[in-house]
């Protein structure tokens, strides 16, 4: 068993072959209902955008970083939420806000 200064067991914060730590965020997701299929913010300003994510905490739906609102991220900096999802068909894609990187 190998500690890092933390004491922390290193296999245990380690992904696989040397990739990022495993998201903590991720094993605590549930189970959500995404709400309507449109970005309520983009709306009221008459906006569009580019794809949306849904907030796999609360299942609020709002516009992605590369749209030009980013309600998205608005909704990680008003509530703490850290994990947002595509919105899409089959897609497993997954943003951590907190680790800034897919999970």
């Amino acid at each position: 068993m190998t500690l890092d200064a933390e004491g922390t067991i290193v296999s245990a914060r380690a992904g696989l072959n040397g990739q990022a730590p495993r998201c903590e965020h991720v094993d605590v997701l549930r189970a959500v209902e995404h709400g309507p299929l449109e970005c309520k913010e983009c709306l009221s300003a008459g906006r569009t955008w580019t794809r949306l994510l849904v907030c796999l905490t609360c299942g609020w739906v709002a516009c992605s970083d590369d749209s030009r609102g980013g309600h998205a991220k608005a909704h990680y900096q008003e509530t703490d939420h850290p994990v947002a999802g595509v919105v899409e068909p089959a897609s497993t894609w997954r943003w951590c806000y907190v680790h800034r990187r897919t999970v």
